[in-house]
């Protein structure tokens, strides 16, 4: 289970990322919960153990103005990781603008930033059109005078068994997380060389490293994230422009908090600890959206001057390798 901001996959939820379940976008409370006899009081008790609450504060502290008099371009930032992302880097100077399929949202977050005395811009987008996400690139630069950091973030998820996929499906997975970057970064580009370089980061999964049952498609898409990010990394370094990938893991979104539909937020705290115990032995808790946010801003800044053409692992140890559980004999 992970998540990624989402441009939604015709009328989804907008988050980053994946879920873990055989349903499309759905966690489904088998996760944490063998049936529901057991129900919280389950939860609580593998919970028991495990660190308390949001931890996102052991995050590196925000460096005010960073960007100051910096533009940066986010796709798919209407909520979850791309929304954290967008509010990070406007607190730290940067002018933003970003795009989403759900207007409502989308204003929602850039009244937020403006009220907090940031700037930003809301601008409608679909990146699977590439008219609309070529009309999104040229107005943040006509608004903002250029660009110097992009955020291609916005992606689709679900989970069906491969011989269940239809063409339609898989071809809109591809469409929104493979080619929707691609687009981005090809309109993103010109304007970076033209402002004599910049940042690009990807969105991408760990879903790369550590697949998950019913995620041919999903995987598969992010696969390719991969390989452009490690060709345009060879192509534009010349132009001083770095391009990497970050591989969230499991993050508190609402598009995984959305498969848990009746938790009441108390119910939600436990089931996100019994995550943590069941999944993590490296970081026990689910990762937070500011989290992710923290890393983007550290890759898109000065701390990795000389990264580029790579992917980073931000998934509180997933991937790292889990303990062997011996049986009771």
């Amino acid at each position: 289970m992970t998540s990624t901001e989402s441009t939604e996959s015709t009328e989804s939820t907008e988050s980053t990322g994946s879920t873990d379940g055989r349903e499309p976008a759905r966690l489904g409370r088998r996760l944490v919960l063998a049936g529901t006899a057991a129900g919280i009081a389950g939860l609580a008790a593998v919970a028991a153990p495990a660190a308390t609450g949001r931890q996102a504060a052991h995050a590196a502290p925000a460096r005010a103005e960073r960007f100051a008099g910096k533009v940066v371009i986010i796709t798919g930032a209407t909520s979850g990781i791309g929304a954290a992302t967008a509010r990070a880097f406007a607190a730290e100077g940067a002018k933003v603008a970003f795009c989403g399929r759900r207007e409502k949202l989308g204003r929602q977050v850039e009244a937020g930033i403006r009220k907090a005395g940031g700037e930003a811009a809301y601008i409608r987008a679909d990146v699977r059109d590439e008219r609309q996400i070529r009309a999104f690139v040229d107005r943040t630069v006509k608004r903002y005078g250029g660009l110097d950091v992009a955020f291609n973030n916005a992606g689709v998820n679900w989970f069906k068994p491969l011989h269940e996929i239809t063409a339609a499906e898989y071809d809109d997975m591809q469409d929104t997380n493979a080619r929707g970057v691609f687009l981005a970064m090809k309109y993103q580009i010109p304007h970076l060389i033209e402002r004599g370089g910049g940042a690009i980061v990807v969105t991408s999964s760990l879903g790369v490293e550590m697949a998950r049952p019913g995620g041919s498609a999903y995987s598969g898409s992010k696969g390719t994230l991969e390989g452009i990010v490690k060709a345009a990394a060879l192509d534009y370094g010349k132009h001083n422009i770095r391009v990497n990938a970050i591989q969230p893991g499991t993050i508190d979104t609402p598009m995984v908090r959305g498969g848990f539909p009746d938790l009441s937020d108390q119910e939600w705290e436990l089931a996100k600890k019994a995550f943590a115990q069941l999944n993590l032995d490296g970081l026990p808790r689910m990762g937070e959206a500011a989290d992710i946010a923290a890393s983007v801003l550290a890759l898109a800044g000065g701390e990795f001057a000389y990264m580029t053409g790579a992917s980073v692992m931000v998934d509180g140890g997933a991937t790292a390798g889990r303990r062997i559980n011996i049986p009771q004999l």
